[in-house]
């Protein structure tokens, strides 16, 4: 069969299968993700392996648009009215999160008995999440809250934090291995990180101001989707041709549009009528990709390090709740709600994989092991938080 015609018939059937998916997802209590995810295993490399080579290859740049969208998205809800309200929450519980994430994994696998070096790294990649899902579990709920406001302003930022607390613990890292150039290892990442986040937010603010004031004036008071399009399609090929965060930036220009641009009355209207089938396919080839295999390869220490890291966010995200004023019915609900990893941790663990190649086999099956986990369970309990965050405890959809 000729290949443009299985990557269609791909296509096609992936799609179908997705909206099978997302309707079942709306009549149980079973999030979308996770069903998406699932579907996505079932017909692809884990069992049948059903996806065409030509597909899996469009993951890459799929990903990349799917969570471009996501990113303005998530950014557009930093408008001035949601952090003067929970600005204060949003700051402490992800900081905290993040913290507490950090040195209670990391402690934990100290002592039970992995070197310091591996238990520091694999304690920063613990702090790692998956904003995709959790965005996807709030919309799937429906509630547009205190809290679901909150929660969308964290894992707007929690992943910078993640980023940042990664590299400075690489620093002690490499000094304690005794490289031959730890200025190169440890001070050089660090300069990376910097110039990451400094020139994506920096990319964000020169996207998003000239967009605030010149977008929404063909059709009044609301964004073309054109324009939408085109906003997405520049941040992230600008982002991308520069090494930095198309995520960070987009969130940026979508922070600074819903901000500044004030004739528009739904700035982000046109990408949220778009953005599901994307993601739809997003989840669906990265439920076609996962190793499963490596759920069975990280064996007690596996476990030992899934229960850390459950553990600590809930700590974290409590902790962090109440030093930022949440209500109290609220506060141990983030730290549930935020337990989704994605693909960041896997970005880091390749990196500590390199600073530690002799702990390499553990770290890379640990982050892939634990991943696949918490993506295929964490959205079950983070939308069990939110709907027992709002007091009721029924199913979404």
């Amino acid at each position: 069969m000729d290949e443009v015609a299985r990557l269609f018939i791909g296509l096609g059937l992936l799609f179908l299968l997705g909206l099978a998916a997302d309707r079942l997802g709306h009549r149980t209590r079973l999030p979308r993700v996770t069903l998406l995810l699932a579907c996505g295993m079932i017909v692809g490399e884990p069992a049948l392996d059903l996806v065409p080579e030509t597909l899996g290859e469009l993951y890459p740049s799929l990903s990349v648009l799917a969570l471009s969208m996501l990113a303005f998205l998530l950014g557009g809800t930093l408008s001035v009215e949601t952090l003067s309200a929970h600005g204060r929450a949003i700051v402490t519980v992800s900081l905290t999160i993040v913290v507490v994430t950090l040195i209670g994994v990391a402690a934990g696998l100290w002592l039970i008995g992995l070197p310091l070096a591996t238990a520091l790294l694999l304690g920063a990649i613990a702090t790692a999440t998956d904003p995709a899902a959790t965005y996807d579990v709030i919309a799937q709920t429906g509630r547009d809250t205190a809290f679901t406001r909150t929660l969308k302003g964290i894992v707007a930022i929690d992943d910078a934090w993640g980023l940042l607390a990664f590299s400075l613990v690489l620093a002690p890292v490499v000094a304690m291995l005794g490289t031959t150039e730890p200025e190169t290892g440890a001070i050089g990442l660090l300069g990376e990180t910097a110039y990451e986040i400094g020139g994506s937010i920096a990319l964000g603010a020169a996207i998003g101001l000239p967009a605030a004031y010149l977008t929404g004036r063909l059709s009044p008071g609301e964004p073309l989707r054109i324009e939408a399009l085109g906003l997405v399609f520049l941040t992230a090929g600008l982002a991308l041709e520069f090494d930095l965060s198309y995520l960070l930036a987009g969130m940026t220009a979508g922070a600074v549009i819903v901000n500044f641009a004030r004739h528009h009355t739904r700035a982000f209207h046109e990408i949220e009528g778009i953005q599901w089938p994307f993601m739809m396919m997003f989840f669906l080839l990265a439920g076609a990709g996962l190793d499963v295999e490596a759920l069975w390869a990280i064996g007690p220490l596996g476990l030992g390090y899934v229960v850390l890291r459950t553990l600590t966010r809930i700590a974290g995200g409590w902790l962090g709740a109440t030093l930022g004023t949440a209500p109290r019915k609220e506060r141990p609900w983030f730290g549930p709600a935020l337990l989704p990893q994605a693909g960041v941790a896997i970005g880091m663990a390749l990196i500590a994989a390199e600073t530690l190649p002799d702990q390499a086999e553990i770290i890379m099956a640990l982050a892939v092991g634990t991943t696949v986990l918490f993506e295929l369970l964490g959205p079950l309990v983070a939308g069990f938080a939110i709907n027992r965050a709002d007091g009721k405890d029924r199913a979404a959809g």
